[in-house]
């Protein structure tokens, strides 16, 4: 299934990359379906199961899949500028660590570039990888390249970014949460705090992305639920490129075009503390804001939540393990070995300011942009944070 046709697959996707035509950034699927499907030499056949949901807990020890054989893994990121990013990375080079067989760890950058990306999934290929997993924010442009390394027999594992396609049959699975249910959740509680009624916004990252389409089409629905609260983003969910400084400025426009805004949904919680700064310089009330968990966004809180009585905040997981289960399941499918780990995973709030059993946790003693949730050891976030 390996080595021969692999290589042989690689040369004919280098003559190939020049032809390939790119299409329009576009949402994609946010889930798997489906069953595995025999994809003739290409690495997402097997007995990967794909389009399950769990939990956390459903993870599984990556030792049933590092296999005998030396491979070689890489980590295709479309985007790799902020702590979310290099937290993942750490956390997939970590675990990649942990099969003896794994020989070599690449790591790409596409910096937001889909044109890059398409280029560094293409020179993966060319330099023989047995494995990619892919955060794709090009969304559907991605995917004839992503098919193209999987017919070379590539095992492709796309992770939260979807490049759409079908999973066991495109690449070998998409692994994330559930996303719509996740803006949802976030939406719903955020809701419920501003009192049913007010101005919300939701904040994505960069323009186009799969992920944040996702969590914004939870947003709606929990705002069609809700006739007093008005979404003031209506067209789709603020570009923010996921920067802190970006989104200070971008929160700051925001204030000024519409004056009052109540609620916040934000789907990275890092950034999310420039946003809060801008609130803070404009001199207005700080809204009721949700997001993804990080070690600043719960300790402002705690900062400014006795002079900011309409400031409450919640979050759920930052969700950067699940990076492992797309390592996990690239690794299965290149080595032939059975993964029934699920595909998709529920989360729930973990932090919750007005809920006393869920206060939100600070720790001053780590760097403002650890994710306490991540997996890493405080020793770990220390590191990478020096």
């Amino acid at each position: 299934m390996r080595s021969i046709t692999r290589r042989q697959g690689a040369m004919t996707l280098i003559a190939a990359g020049a032809l390939l035509l790119t299409t329009a950034c576009s949402t994609g699927s946010l889930s798997g379906s489906g069953g595995s499907a025999d994809s003739g030499d290409g690495a997402a056949a097997g007995a990967v199961t794909t389009g399950e949901v769990g939990v956390q807990g459903d993870i599984q020890d990556i030792t049933a899949f590092c296999g005998e054989e030396d491979l070689t893994v890489a980590l295709a990121d479309g985007f790799g500028g902020n702590s979310w990013r290099k937290i993942t990375r750490a956390i997939f080079e970590a675990e990649a660590a942990k099969c003896p067989n794994i020989t070599k760890v690449l790591y790409t950058d596409a910096q937001g570039d889909t044109q890059k990306a398409i280029s560094d999934i293409n020179s993966l290929v060319a330099q023989g990888v047995d494995v990619i997993v892919t955060f794709v924010d090009g969304g559907e442009a991605l995917l004839p390249t992503i098919k193209k390394a999987t017919e070379a027999g590539v095992a492709v594992v796309p992770y939260v970014g979807s490049p759409g396609g079908t999973p066991g049959t495109d690449y070998v699975d998409f692994v994330s949460e559930d996303i719509t249910t996740y803006g949802r959740n976030l939406a719903e509680w955020t809701i419920e705090a501003m009192g049913g009624e007010g101005n919300l916004v939701m904040l994505g990252g960069i323009a186009g992305n799969s992920y944040s389409q996702g969590v914004y089409d939870g947003v709606i629905e929990a705002v069609e639920a809700n006739p007093g609260i008005t979404l003031l983003n209506e067209d789709g969910p603020v570009a923010t490129d996921w920067e802190p400084g970006k989104i200070q400025q971008v929160v700051a426009g925001l204030i000024t075009k519409y004056g009052d805004i109540d609620g916040i949904v934000a789907d990275y919680g890092g950034g999310s503390v420039g946003g809060i700064r801008a609130f803070e310089a404009a001199g207005k009330p700080f809204p009721v804001w949700s997001a993804n968990d990080s070690n600043e966004f719960a300790c402002l809180w705690y900062e400014y939540k006795d002079t900011q009585p309409t400031y409450q905040i919640a979050t759920e997981s930052s969700r950067n393990w699940i990076v492992t289960v797309a390592l996990h399941k690239a690794l299965a499918a290149a080595n032939g070995l059975p993964n029934d780990e699920p595909s998709i995973y529920n989360l729930e709030i973990i932090e919750d300011s007005t809920d006393p059993s869920k206060q939100p946790r600070c720790e001053e003693a780590l760097p403002a942009d650890a994710i306490l949730s991540s997996g890493l050891s405080v020793e770990q976030l220390e590191a990478l944070f020096q």
